[in-house]
């Protein structure tokens, strides 16, 4: 895949897969591949293997490797995949450069979560490993204090496919898109469905989901519409999506993996429960109450 074809992909479903746990706590890499297989087989452009709904924090190095070889077999070529990396630069690079040794299509960092990191320093980081890495990088931004040069730089720089930006902060998302107008650049909204809206109408170009592992013709047809310039349509989709989107923001966003493996273990998937730090499990509350999404969707598809 050419760095323009990566970019393109960008430009559609970034898919971040979750990772299912057999009972012994390991990775279930036959029922993890069967995931993934399905988001590809729905026609999502972009699976992105350790990412944050795939638990990368919780996972060691060498998980972290395994987990991007089953998804880049269990994808079969029907979507670009895209390695997550991250903690060390060192094991950065080094995991990144095991990914496309595996087949990897590109690479997405992390932001580092050192709490002593310096703004500036940040972007470095990740230009560092798009420098010493032969792949197309996806930078994950998810902080709002860097500058708006240094965003720039980031952005503009020839190994970087594309930004990942994950702050809520629109009028900086919005700078963003001005100063690098015509440029090169490619601004994805790091959201997800519900805050695609706005990040489209200020300039991004295509959006991350969970969702995709439960139910990726939800997350497909929003991007449809988006790309379509269907607003109306689209604020129907995400309206259907937003009560499951709201669920995972519960706990200062603890529950965000949460609520995507219980909603996967709903349609018999046993993808075991999250790891520590994560949030394990829902109150039986909670989980009543995300049958009941899953229920509307149901019913809405059918209607």
């Amino acid at each position: 895949m050419t760095f323009e074809q990566y970019r393109k992909a960008l430009h559609g479903v970034s898919g971040v897969h979750a990772t299912a746990y057999a009972a012994d706590g390991d990775i279930d890499a036959a029922l993890t591949g069967r995931i993934v297989r399905r988001i590809a087989q729905a026609g999502v452009h972009n699976i992105v293997s350790g990412g944050n709904t795939g638990e990368f924090f919780s996972l060691t190095d060498a998980e972290t490797r395994r987990l991007h070889a089953v998804a880049i077999q269990a994808a079969e070529g029907g979507a670009a995949v895209t390695a997550a990396v991250g903690r060390s630069l060192k094991e950065a690079i080094a995991t990144a450069r095991a990914a496309k040794g595996e087949g990897a299509d590109g690479v997405m960092a992390h932001q580092p979560r050192d709490p002593f990191a310096a703004p500036s320093a940040q972007i470095d980081y990740f230009l560092d490993i798009a420098d010493a890495v032969d792949l197309p990088v996806v930078a994950y931004v998810r902080a709002d204090d860097i500058p708006l040069a240094e965003l720039v730089r980031l952005a503009t720089h020839p190994a970087i496919a594309g930004v990942k930006f994950a702050s809520r902060n629109l009028m900086l998302f919005g700078d963003c898109i001005r100063a690098t107008q015509g440029l090169g650049a490619t601004w994805i909204c790091g959201l997800a469905e519900r805050w695609a809206l706005p990040f489209y109408a200020l300039g991004g170009a295509g959006f991350t989901s969970g969702l995709v592992n439960v139910a990726p013709e939800l997350s497909l047809a929003t991007w449809r519409a988006l790309e379509l310039g269907d607003f109306s349509k689209a604020r129907h989709l995400v309206d259907l999506i937003a009560p499951f989107e709201a669920m995972r923001t519960q706990f200062h966003d603890g529950a965000n993996v949460t609520v995507v493996k219980e909603a996967l273990q709903l349609q018999g998937l046993p993808v075991g429960k999250v790891r520590l730090p994560g949030l394990p499990e829902l109150s039986g509350e909670d989980r009543q109450a995300l049958r009941g999404i899953l229920d509307t969707w149901t019913r809405a598809s059918a209607a």
